[in-house]
């Protein structure tokens, strides 16, 4: 057992939509806790997940946040609130960029991430800047430039190249982590997330709707867990998609209703893998008009889906 002392604290992972942050989350916890899609804005709340370590004795809570970008909705306005608001309350800030994304001429630095960088420096705390996605870069030279002009430009306290969806190079991240930690234990042993399994239920079937549905559909897509119910052998949820728009509501639900029994089916299958035990799902479908556009609907609407 080592001798070391034991740290613990919260860390924001924050960063443009589409950089791969909970895919990062995913990866330092070796397991699925936040859905993942190709899409931007599939994360809508912040989400606690808990790494632990014995060796070196190791709590860090990190807080998946949605995509900081420019608000170009109400909807957006309200998501990038509730990533701002991630910054406040941690002992350090991961940002995360996309190591495959330029700025403007010749600049390595790409002006919406230096933007987020200087937002998180601000807040007083240590920032790490995570360069994601490496293993999309064919020619690894061109990585020296960008990590040479971000150590000039910001004063970060460390930079890290890593592939979130291969895991690599995961280990010194976590290590330049724990090193801005104060000294303590937060949680008890195996403790994952403060959310409830309905709110990872519901995160599930968006994923699902998400991946099956096109164009503007899956942003304008709430879901609600209107029962949730455990026996000895099955465990029964029944879940409200609401659309803003009538016309969504034929397209959730596809000629004959084909298309949302595959969303239900493979939104079953990965909450059979979540909860080891077999579902009854059940999805309905309601219209709840232009919720996407009213800010006190979709702040109602993605926190009631938060649990």
């Amino acid at each position: 057992m080592s001798t070391q002392e034991p740290r613990a604290g919260r860390v924001a992972i924050v960063g443009r939509p589409n950089v791969g942050k909970s895919t990062l989350l995913n990866a330092l916890l070796g397991q699925k806790l936040a859905i993942v899609t190709d899409r931007p804005g599939t994360t809508r709340t912040c989400l606690l997940g808990v790494y632990a370590s014995e060796s070196p004795p190791t709590q860090i809570a990190f807080v998946d946040t949605p995509g900081m970008e420019r608000p170009r909705s109400v909807l957006g306005r309200v998501l990038h609130e509730e990533a701002q608001g991630s910054l406040e309350d941690v002992d350090a800030t991961l940002v995360v960029v996309d190591a495959t994304r330029r700025g403007a001429g010749n600049d390595p630095i790409h002006a919406a991430d230096a933007q987020i960088v200087e937002q998180a420096l601000a807040v007083g705390k240590p920032v790490i800047l995570a360069l994601n996605k490496v293993d999309l870069v064919k020619q690894k030279p061109e990585l020296l430039p960008k990590l040479a002009a971000w150590s000039e430009r910001f004063s970060l306290a460390a930079m890290v190249p890593l592939s979130a969806l291969g895991s690599d190079n995961l280990q010194p991240l976590l290590d330049e982590l724990r090193a801005h930690l104060p000294e303590g234990v937060l949680y008890p042993p195996d403790f994952l997330t403060d959310r409830p399994t309905r709110f990872l239920a519901a995160e599930l079937v968006r994923e699902s709707l998400m991946r099956h549905t096109r164009e503007e559909v899956p942003y304008a897509v709430a879901v609600q867990i209107e029962r949730f119910a455990e026996d000895t052998k099955v465990t029964r949820i029944e879940a409200t998609v609401v659309v803003d728009k009538r016309s969504h509501k034929g397209i959730v639900i596809g000629a004959g209703g084909e298309r949302l029994k595959r969303i239900g089916s493979d939104a079953r299958k990965e909450l059979e893998e979540l909860l080891q035990r077999k579902v009854f799902l059940k999805l309905f479908v309601k219209v709840e008009e232009d919720w996407t556009r009213d800010p006190n609907k979709a702040r109602r609407l993605t926190r009631e889906s938060s649990g």
